[in-house]
């Protein structure tokens, strides 16, 4: 029973909401009845929703709608968390998912409000830790370490950035059990999920980590623009280019695979991120390609185009 998904980053609210539908969308199992979620903004405001039956698909409420996303505030906390499994479960929702500004989330699977050795709840002893300055890592190995038999999966997002899931010795020998961690530093994004229970595993954390990730990161913006015409040569070298000059008009497209320089093929003749010159100085990569018609080291035609205009984005 039981998934937990937590997430620090630019949109980790809408992000974690994200990972749960997805998860929800792939997965049977102990999964699309209740749901507790928190999310923190970086301002320090913290959101509570819940819901006993649907999981996101009544998460989050709209006027007499349901199955919408978070609202903006929400979406875009910088640290979000989420705890769902099947229908009802005792009330109150919040104690399965432990918030405070001072110090951060912690979620997990299994029982994370079943009972440490010292008598405090799992998951408040654990949230207790972050706001006396611990690391998310610290916090939770500190508590598992302590309570190695316990029925739980601990996972905890601290507001420095920090995210770190452990389950307990039980848990851990358990047959069902699914866990993924994705981040991107350059967003600085970072995402955990655990969950049984569920099927398939691992395969279900996979993708509601990735999704997540996904949702956090920034599509790449388009810097400018080439103009590629049938006829421009494609030759062999060293690293996928479209050299262009001061007008942006391609004069010869390089490829680093010698297959396609001879004969006729439909291929990715233009490939992604190739790198984009204007007189021989570097300004971007490619954002996307073309189904190439080629001839004898010329292009003939483009995604069924004699003429293309092909988006860059800035090198990185």
């Amino acid at each position: 029973m039981t998934i937990g998904i937590g997430a620090y980053g630019p949109r980790a609210g809408l992000a974690v909401y994200r990972a749960l539908q997805s998860a929800e969308r792939v997965g049977r199992g102990a999964i699309c009845g209740f749901a507790t979620y928190a999310a923190i903004a970086s301002d320090g405001r913290v959101f509570r929703h819940q819901t006993q039956r649907g999981g996101s698909a009544t998460l989050f409420i709209e006027g007499e709608a349901t199955g919408v996303p978070p609202p903006e505030d929400v979406a875009d906390a910088i640290a979000a968390a989420v705890i769902s499994s099947g229908p009802e479960r005792p009330e109150p929702l919040s104690q399965f998912l432990a918030a405070d500004a001072a110090g951060g989330l912690v979620t997990g699977h299994r029982l994370p409000n079943g009972v440490s050795v010292d008598g405090t709840a799992l998951n408040l002893d654990t949230l207790n830790q972050l706001i006396a300055g611990k690391s998310a890592k610290e916090a939770v190995d500190l508590v598992i370490d302590r309570n190695r038999e316990a029925d739980v999966g601990l996972l905890a997002v601290d507001l420095r950035g920090g995210v770190y899931s452990r389950n307990s010795d039980r848990v851990q020998r358990r047959p069902d059990l699914g866990h993924a961690r994705v981040e991107d530093a350059t967003a600085g994004a970072v995402v955990e999920v655990l969950h049984n229970a569920i099927r398939p595993f691992p395969a279900t954390a996979i993708i509601a980590a990735g999704v997540a990730l996904d949702t956090m990161r920034d599509d790449p913006k388009a810097a400018g623009w080439i103009t590629i015409e049938a006829g421009v040569p494609l030759v062999l070298g060293e690293e996928n280019a479209v050299h262009c000059g001061k007008e942006l008009r391609a004069q010869r497209v390089v490829t680093t695979d010698p297959t396609i320089v001879k004969g006729r093929h439909a291929c990715a003749g233009i490939y992604l991120h190739s790198k984009v010159y204007s007189d021989d100085k570097l300004i971007g990569l490619t954002m996307f390609e073309p189904i190439t018609a080629v001839e004898d080291g010329t292009i003939t035609e483009m995604s069924g185009q004699s003429v293309m205009r092909m988006n860059y984005c800035a090198p990185h």
